[in-house]
């Protein structure tokens, strides 16, 4: 019998999975990961409750289960590079990397020792296995298509996966779960990123990178107001800025265009100006799924970050970068996020934005 080891995060997603493919006739094994060693603010570690959960699915599905601490290599290989990133006034995406380092990383590895066949999570999204290449497409729920944050997997990690859910939409998932007396069905879905979710990000953000107050300042460089470290703010953001109301302004709203990390200032504009959007990026290291391209330029779509719609670029592929140019200007793309890029059904790959013009 095939052997399958599911991540279990005490979800929904991951709960049907494992009832999924326990159906479907695998020998099926839970393992809850422990990636985050913190309480949340009331003093509660949250991965407690969430084991919990997971202890119940499988004590309902009849599944053996077991939990693996990765908070070491968590803190390695995906925290650190976080903070790094925010330290340089960049935006990570540290979901990405977790999937790559841990996710499909050591939680791979240990599954195979327990003579796994195959691992399975609850990703929306679906492989594809053809001529000796496993290929990963987009899920059939394109308002839950998660193929963004997994476009770092090698052909190694996607030859070993199984995405149960890749052919289902969430209102079914649910629906499923229910069916089943999943103490998950109703749970609700987590937010924000993985080691944070919903807490208040600059606080969270605060105990691993000294603020540094500094000015805010227009187009002109003319100072009108003050911000409290660079680092906590986005390209694009409008809220939470503290400089409504000028008298001299123009009534609009107020956006951050850029950060000027060596100075210690943020630029904003009233209203969307001109250098908010861009008309291309440069990324140095794409991986490309299932393998690179023969043609050094060619088109396709990208996203530049998660649920955002396929937009048409050109892929001009060098030797030490890829230049990629947008159809039509986007606004707000990021450094430090990523760009993923696709065909109509299948995700080609992905990499850090590292500069955008």
């Amino acid at each position: 019998m095939t052997k399958v080891v599911v991540g279990m995060s005490g979800g929904v997603d991951s709960s049907v999975t494992a009832a999924l493919l326990k159906e479907q006739g695998y020998e099926v094994i839970g393992l809850f990961m422990h990636n985050w060693e913190e309480d949340d603010e009331n003093g509660v570690c949250t991965s407690v409750a969430d084991y919990e959960d997971v202890k119940r699915v499988c004590n309902k599905l009849g599944i053996p289960y077991f939990s693996v601490n990765f908070s070491e290599e968590y803190m390695d290989r995906v925290f650190k590079y976080f903070v790094q990133e925010y330290e340089k006034g960049r935006t990570p995406n540290p979901d990405v990397l977790c999937n790559r380092e841990i996710k499909f990383g050591p939680f791979l590895e240990y599954a195979l020792n327990l003579g796994a066949d195959f691992i399975a999570t609850g990703h929306y999204a679906k492989v594809k296995r053809e001529n000796g290449c496993t290929y990963l497409l987009k899920a059939k729920d394109t308002n839950k298509d998660q193929t963004y944050f997994l476009n770092q997997l090698s052909q190694e990690q996607l030859k070993k996966v199984i995405f149960p859910l890749g052919d289902l939409v969430k209102s079914d998932v649910r629906k499923i779960a229910e069916k089943y007396g999943l103490s998950t069905a109703e749970k609700k879905d987590s937010t924000g990123i993985c080691f944070i979710g919903e807490k208040r990000f600059r606080e969270f953000l605060k105990n691993y990178i000294p603020s540094k107050k500094g000015d805010i300042v227009d187009l002109n460089g003319k100072k009108i107001g003050e911000h409290d470290g660079v680092m906590y703010y986005t390209l694009g953001q409008r809220r939470g800025l503290n400089i409504g109301g000028k008298k001299d302004g123009n009534g609009k709203r107020w956006f951050v265009v850029d950060k000027d990390v060596k100075n210690n200032k943020l630029i904003v504009s009233q209203g969307e100006a001109s250098e908010l959007f861009s008309s291309g990026l440069v990324s140095y290291n794409i991986n490309w799924i299932p393998y690179k391209p023969e043609s050094q330029e060619f088109e396709c779509f990208a996203k530049f970050r998660y649920r955002q719609p396929d937009q048409k670029v050109k892929v001009s592929i060098q030797p030490d970068k890829v230049i990629v140019t947008f159809n039509d200007r986007q606004r707000a793309v990021t450094p430090g996020q990523y760009v993923v890029f696709y065909d109509e059904t299948k995700c080609l790959g992905g990499g850090v934005i590292e500069e955008v013009f």
